[in-house]
């Protein structure tokens, strides 16, 4: 503790030299402030405040929330933003986001507290959504720009956003329009003034070309004026849309200077169940598929079950190697069985081809013969049951059943030398695990089971359990359903069972979708043989997108059905890389994470925000050195700049790795110290004023703005449905 506390002394002297001191009457020897890394965020209720919190919760960056509307709340005063620890002066926020450039009204006691702050301290100051009107640094809309509906334009990032807070994007970002009856995102489009206030300067770092002119509006840009910094936004839209999600990275860059607490990236992964198994298919004239509960008798011989072939296997190796995304294959090794049993003892060559090119995908255990392993299901009424015994207690599978599942599948994989993780499991139908409303509880054999076959690490269904937890000596690693049916394999077929479970029953659907809290109808049921690819495909592939851009390393997965025949799951993916291709650059990849590296991500994730949320963190900035104290054996996630180094017992080594232009990752202190310290490059200490000034000058409150319908809501038409096997 002793090394660490000299060696923090020692940068702190050093980043005294690079820091720019405050301008309200800071002596030389004034000591280097602290800066806590944790943002302030006031809340008007409104959506643009609520996505940046949203970013935040996602990445793990700690924020304290002030609710204008609560009347009970804690007023922002001096001494609300700062004081003094051991002697040094102390910024309790890194960061400040308001709902707009002045939400407490004129000559408002807090915002000229808030001014005052952010000027002492080099603290910035995010208006999450504001009229472009001189007040901000740009003419007014109404006169010299423009106001109106943005669905479906195209904003760009400017030269410099890209070599500033946005470098991450290519340069297109597109607003959505999902839907035409629907307003979803408002905005106002202006050239920064001609002649700034004395000082002070306006840099777009996101514009837009102004309908029936000749100019760019600013959509976001610096407003640097009075000693203080503004990221002005001049549209609204809330955390789903793909328009936030694209700069919500870049807004926190900013604010925070490039050195805060949690990270992001862009994961996609997917995994593909039932691969050497056969999938029941869709039967379009009995709108069911023979061999479920609720569609009683066999397949015709005209819709047999769907398969993939060696041709298949080829391809999706081919695939894999050239679009640079691994696959996660969970196989069932009774289907290569029962395929030799059905051509006379013959060699399976699905087999033989995935074990040949095994190395080009990964693989996960999915039961041998992917039984249900919850409770015994008595499948005489539809929905089917829990069997019950004459005490009408649960029947459930038993352990010995769960246990030779999970061990005989890793034996066969073993006896066709096929490399297997045998800690990752998927259960069938993420069977044994708890299943509302028939079956509320795990089965209580699957713990032991796992415990005997050494799974860390089962798969479940975000549709149902969207968190992680433990079950036996395991994680679960929650996985999102891919609305690509296990049962089909050619378009039309998806079409067909699609139009079926999201038209009304006068439209000839099932109706389903009528009384649904979740999803909405289709208006009118899709063309059989254009209704994939116009429509299907493209709503698959914007909400699987929304996930990856949301920070959330949790997969994806399909059947290998879909992978067959016409292989339309491809479509879906081709169209999630190729939209994240065209939005970002060379330095935000996708990542692709296998499931037990998931769970650890996820698990890590849980013990952070816990620790968080019980005020377990301490972490701050002192001119170039950062300290981060929790709990002991908690790791820490972290973004800072390019060239940071983490000291280590007196010696220093890189720290995480590069994404998105900075460096991040997670971080634990080296043995026998208690807190995590980095070291900034020198150019790395915090900004300083860019406009000088005896005090800080305070706008007029900011009038109130509209906000769309579509801001606030965004479930399409089948995006809660799951189908799975």
């Amino acid at each position: 503790m002793v090394r660490t506390t000299r060696l923090l002394a020692a940068w702190a002297a050093a980043g005294l030299l690079a820091l720019t001191l405050p301008t309200t009457g800071a002596r030389a020897d004034d000591p280097v402030p602290r800066v806590d890394l944790r943002v302030l965020v006031v809340d008007d209720g409104g959506p643009a405040t609520e996505a940046i919190g949203a970013e935040l919760t996602a990445a793990g960056t700690p924020y304290t929330t002030v609710r204008l509307a609560d009347s009970g709340r804690r007023r922002i005063d001096a001494a609300f933003l700062s004081d003094t620890v051991d002697g040094r002066p102390r910024a309790k926020f890194q960061g400040v986001v308001l709902p707009n450039d002045n939400p407490f009204g004129e000559g408002s006691p807090e915002m000229a507290a808030l001014a005052a702050y952010e000027k002492r301290f080099g603290i910035r100051q995010v208006d999450a959504y504001t009229y472009a009107r001189p007040a901000v640094g740009l003419k007014a809309a109404k006169e010299d720009g423009w106001s109106g509906v943005l669905d479906g334009k195209t904003a760009e990032v400017t030269a410099a956003g890209a070599t500033g807070p946005f470098g991450y994007l290519k340069k297109n970002v597109p607003f959505e329009d999902n839907d035409p009856t629907v307003n979803e995102s408002y905005g106002y489009l202006s050239a920064p003034l001609d002649r700034q206030d004395d000082g002070a300067t306006f840099t777009p770092y996101l514009d837009a070309p102004v309908p029936g002119g000749s100019g760019r509006g600013s959509l976001i840009g610096e407003y640097a004026h009075d000693g203080r910094s503004e990221l002005v936004v001049t549209f609204v839209a809330n955390q789903y849309q793909t328009q936030f999600r694209l700069v919500s990275r870049g807004i926190v860059e900013w604010l925070t200077q490039g050195v805060h607490l949690g990270a992001s990236r862009d994961y996609f992964g997917v995994h593909v169940d039932d691969l050497f198994a056969s999938d029941d298919r869709w039967d379009s004239k009995r709108k069911c598929t023979p061999g479920d509960v609720d569609c009683p008798g066999n397949p015709s011989p005209e819709a047999p079950p769907i398969r993939m072939t060696a041709a298949d296997a080829q391809y999706a190796k081919d695939w894999s190697k050239s679009h640079n995304l691994p696959i996660d294959f969970a196989y069932n090794g009774v289907g290569s069985e029962e395929y030799r049993a059905a051509h006379g003892g013959a060699r399976d060559p699905l087999l033989d081809k995935f074990v040949a090119d095994q190395q080009s995908f990964r693989w996960i255990n999915h039961t041998y013969t992917h039984a249900f392993l919850g409770c015994e299901q008595n499948t005489s009424s539809v929905p089917w049951k829990c069997a019950t015994d004459l005490f009408g207690r649960t029947r459930w599978v038993s352990g010995a059943k769960i246990t030779d599942e999970i061990g005989r599948n890793l034996g066969w994989a073993a006896a066709q030398n096929l490399k297997v993780e045998p800690d990752e499991l998927v259960t069938g139908e993420h069977s044994g695990l708890r299943t509302l409303p028939q079956q509320p509880d795990d089965n209580p054999e699957l713990g032991p089971s796992l415990t005997r076959t050494g799974v860390k690490w089962i798969a479940s269904d975000t549709s149902r359990e969207p968190q992680q937890r433990k079950v036996g000596p395991a994680l679960t690693v929650s996985r999102f359903p891919m609305n690509v049916y296990y049962n089909v394999g050619k378009a039309t077929e998806q079409t067909d069972e699609y139009n079926w479970l999201y038209t009304k029953k006068a439209d000839g659907g099932s109706g389903i979708c009528e009384n649904s809290k979740v999803t909405t109808c289709l208006k009118a049921p899709l063309d059989v043989n254009t209704g994939f690819n116009s429509y299907i495909a493209p709503l698959e592939s914007r909400i699987a997108l929304g996930h990856v851009l949301s920070n959330d390393p949790r997969p994806h997965f399909m059947h290998q059905s879909n992978l067959a025949e016409e292989r339309i799951g491809y479509t879906v993916l081709e169209k999630v890389l190729a939209d994240h291709g065209a939005l970002f650059a060379d330095n935000t990849p996708l990542v692709n994470l296998r499931m037990r590296d998931v769970g650890a991500e996820l698990a890590k994730r849980s013990a952070w925000n816990a620790a968080v949320t019980a005020g377990k963190v301490t972490a701050y900035r002192v001119g170039t050195a950062v300290t981060v104290t929790a709990p002991a054996g908690t790791d820490a996630p972290l973004t800072l700049p390019t060239g940071t180094t983490q000291v280590k017992n007196g010696t220093s080594e890189a720290f995480g790795g590069a994404y998105a232009g900075r460096r991040s990752g997670w971080a634990l202190p080296a043995a026998g110290e208690g807190s995590t310290v980095f070291a900034l490059p020198s150019g790395a200490a915090p900004a300083a004023p860019h406009a000088k000034g005896a005090a800080a000058r305070v706008q007029a409150s900011a009038p109130a703005l509209p906000v769309p319908h579509g801001a606030g809501h965004r479930v399409p038409p089948g995006a809660a449905k799951t189908a799975e096997r």
